[in-house]
């Protein structure tokens, strides 16, 4: 690492209990940072306490911590992964065009945070030295251990910056995210809608209480031992439809119920007294972060209600500047989210087969950013001259 400090140690341990959380949590929310929990100590051990993160689940944890003179100046959360599921950064067809060749794609390395399309640090670290010391080590850990790749998904504009420069490809997605302009209420947010969106809204959400369903905000200790059992039952079913098999156990929930129960919103709705349907969401610092959504029964609109318009009554409540409802759904515009970036680096062993992706990736990011440009164009705003 280029700042002349002294001697510079890049380790890796098997666990992030082996880790201070207190130190991992200081690296990961450097001063006037906004939280993010997906980052968080408490998150990544209770993915690998409950084991939905393990060697037997295809993630293998392997934690990069920088040392700069025997003191920890950086940390990654880093993955041998031996699939690529649970990602939302797809390379599906990396692996098969790299088998076709004759080559075996899997183990890779992966940066992450498991199973959680969100944007936010990923190089944990509060200087741009340390961050390029990362992206360095992790390079060097994929080349050791004969990686065919490493992957650092969903990165802000710092790792970004420092993983190109350490010769990762930039990769563009896109998803959709809801923006609190300093809106008042749920009814000033409408005022900024078109008419035609402004009463189709309206309409939606008379639609989804009117086979006399009550909708509830939970945080915390509200949030009872039968809401959970009842959520678990939601998010097997989603999971079994998406997925085949959920990727997070029980016991992951069991574990964020006690030790980031602050950080939890539960939003649910009952018939007759018992949940039917409900969607769980993580507290940031300056954001709302739609998660886990699942029914037992279908009522028209309740997924709109629960995950979009809940969400975005509860930003407003609590003054956060957006609400970022996950991965994917262009019909999240008609609701008021909106089309934007988000940002990937990919490192790529093999030379020739970096080269055909670094053109592929250039193609695909024009497009992307055309679509997101054009997508624009659609959202339900009054237009203004």
């Amino acid at each position: 690492m280029p700042d002349g400090s002294g001697a510079v140690l890049a380790k890796t341990v098997g666990a992030i209990d082996e880790i201070d959380a207190a130190l991992w949590d200081r690296l990961a929310q450097p001063p006037g940072a906004p939280y993010n929990p997906f980052v968080s100590h408490a998150f990544l051990s209770a993915a690998e306490k409950s084991k939905s993160v393990a060697p037997e689940t295809g993630w293998a944890p392997m934690h990069v911590l920088l040392e700069d003179d025997g003191e920890i100046v950086g940390a990654a959360p880093l993955y041998t992964k031996g699939h690529s599921q649970g990602e939302y950064v797809f390379d599906h067809h990396w692996a098969d065009a790299y088998a076709r060749a004759g080559g075996s794609y899997y183990p890779k390395l992966l940066c992450a945070a498991p199973f959680t399309p969100v944007p936010g640090p990923r190089l944990l670290a509060h200087t741009d030295a340390a961050r390029a010391g990362l992206a360095a080590a992790i390079r060097t850990l994929a080349q050791r251990i004969g990686a065919s790749s490493a992957h650092v998904n969903f990165v802000g504009e710092d790792d970004a910056r420092a993983l190109v420069g350490s010769g990762y490809l930039a990769r563009t997605g896109e998803q959709y995210h809801w923006f609190n302009r300093g809106y008042a209420s749920f009814d000033d947010f409408l005022g900024a809608l078109s008419s035609r969106k402004r009463k189709a809204i309206r309409r939606e959400r008379r639609g989804a209480v009117e086979d006399g369903l009550t909708i509830k905000k939970l945080i915390g200790d509200e949030i009872t031992e039968e809401h959970w059992n009842a959520f678990w039952l939601f998010y097997q079913d989603t999971g079994a439809r998406k997925w085949g098999q959920p990727y997070l156990t029980r016991t992951f929930f069991r574990i964020i119920a006690e030790t980031m129960k602050d950080a939890l919103l539960l939003i649910v709705a009952e018939q007759d007294g018992k949940p039917v349907a409900g969607a769980l969401n993580f507290i940031g610092g300056d954001a709302l972060f739609g998660r886990y959504w699942g029914c037992l029964t279908d009522h028209p609109f309740l997924h709109f209600e629960i995950c979009y318009y809940q969400a975005i009554d509860f930003a407003i409540e609590r003054g956060l500047a957006r609400v970022e409802a996950g991965a994917q759904g262009q019909h999240k515009i008609a609701r008021g989210y909106e089309p934007v970036a988000t940002h990937s680096a990919h490192w790529i062993a093999n030379e020739s087969f970096r080269d055909a992706i670094a053109r592929y990736l250039e193609a695909e990011r024009e497009q992307t950013d055309m679509e997101i440009n054009a997508l624009k164009d659609f959202t339900p705003f009054r237009k203004t001259s």
